[in-house]
């Protein structure tokens, strides 16, 4: 394979490159970068003026259903939903059945996506902290970390038990992975269905507060500080406090990051009030505070990390009343174009920073290779194109379902294609 990306902004925040140039790949290797670059009829040739190349992104927080929910999404589908999306990698949650609390489950996975798209997108499995997440007993963590897990989660449901979560800081600690939370006590959310606050009283809709985010986050802060060496990260942080806790603690030297979802920047609770259910998430979309919180954590680098919480489901599964539908909605096909529109649009954050939220900020707290953008080094990259204007369609998505609260929203900024893998996929 011989591809040639002509006249692209290359902006790699790991060298602090910013220039357009030709990136000439050859068998997935990059042979040649120069202003100008020559090559033969056979190469595959893409103009990219006025666009965007940048090292692959990664998305820390992915649901692919299989093995188990095969009618929401596929690894197949997934794959092709992350490739339109712009991202090279992608790390999947445990939450399949059976679980990915057994290695056999993990080397599944990863044939399976070897075997996907030609393998164009690499998928990280991301292992169950306990046995069936069920909150009870710890996993064979040293047997899932030995088969490829890239970091320990039970995603969906929070690690609730302390000793149970100070036990797995302590293997993280000798594994060197991530314990990744769901910040959740489920006793003061329990049948909730949407953030506590005036949207919620005044659509008498069950209440998920803030704080039952918070609470968890704070012992496990302490619990990090306890045990020296381990690694911890907040996923799809939502709130205004929560925001805190990790700045305060990053203050103090604490080894702890975190991730916002673009739904979570970019929507608040008024969006409910619609009752379309693909406004259910968990966590649940919070205030106009909350938002602004988020926005500010990113742009300080107190959020260290984008990631989509890409939660597929079927037609079927959301169309019922608001409190009996599942939690979640898709989000790799439109994640690019919500970051632009709501963060470097806005100036909350420049695309240098955009880019390292997406790339290699993930990569760093996965203790992934890191992407290197130079000669005698392999092709992994997103191509952009920041100016582009589009209006989210749910039927083109390539993802097996179509929840999604932004269908018809006009967006800025929008995926090309992607290099990886010695393979190329274009938009």
């Amino acid at each position: 394979m011989k591809v040639l990306l002509k006249n692209g902004r290359l902006i790699d925040p790991v060298s602090g490159k910013d220039t357009v140039l030709d990136i000439f790949i050859v068998d997935g290797i990059i042979e040649k970068i120069r202003s100008k670059i020559s090559t033969d009829k056979d190469t595959e040739s893409h103009d990219l003026t006025g666009k965007i190349i940048a090292p692959g992104f990664t998305d820390m927080h992915v649901h692919l259903r299989e093995p188990g929910f095969e009618y929401k999404e596929t690894i197949e589908t997934g794959c092709l939903a992350a490739a339109a999306g712009g991202f090279t990698g992608i790390c999947c949650m445990p939450n399949t059945n059976p679980p990915l609390d057994d290695a056999s489950v993990i080397r599944y996975i990863q044939e399976q996506s070897r075997r996907t798209n030609n393998g164009i997108v690499d998928v990280y499995p991301v292992a169950a902290v306990t046995k069936g997440r069920e909150g009870k007993e710890l996993s064979p963590m040293i047997e899932l970390a030995e088969a490829g897990a890239v970091g320990f989660t039970d995603d969906g449901e929070p690690v609730e038990h302390a000793e149970i979560m100070r036990r797995a800081l302590e293997y993280v600690s000798m594994l060197g992975k991530p314990i990744i939370q769901h910040a959740e006590d489920c006793t003061m959310t329990k049948d909730g269905t949407m953030n506590e606050g005036f949207v919620s009283t005044s659509l008498g809709m069950s209440p998920m507060p803030p704080i039952a985010e918070e609470i968890i986050i704070e012992r496990d802060l302490r619990l990090v500080k306890y045990i020296q060496g381990s690694q911890y990260h907040v996923a799809h942080i939502s709130a205004a406090g929560s925001v805190e806790l990790i700045r305060q603690a990053k203050r103090r030297g604490l080894p702890v990051s975190c991730e916002a979802t673009p739904h979570h920047f970019s929507l608040t609770d008024e969006a409910v009030r619609s009752f379309d259910t693909n406004t259910k998430m968990n966590p649940p979309l919070r205030t106009r505070d909350d938002v602004e919180a988020v926005k500010e954590g990113l742009r300080d680098g107190t959020i260290d990390v984008i990631a989509t919480d890409h939660a597929p489901h079927s037609y079927d599964d959301k169309q019922v009343e608001y409190m009996f539908a599942p939690f979640g909605i898709v989000g790799l096909e439109t994640a690019i174009g919500l970051a632009i529109t709501e963060l470097v649009e806005a100036k909350v954050l420049t695309l240098h920073r955009f880019i390292e939220k997406c790339s290699t900020n993930p990569r760093k707290i996965l203790h992934l290779t890191p992407i290197n953008i130079d000669v005698g080094e392999k092709a992994n990259l997103t191509l952009f194109d920041q100016a582009l204007e589009w209006v989210v369609d749910v039927q083109q998505f390539k993802s097996k379902s179509k929840n999604s609260p932004f269908h018809g929203i006009k967006l800025k900024g929008k995926a090309i294609g992607i290099v990886n893998n010695g393979r190329s996929y274009f938009i």
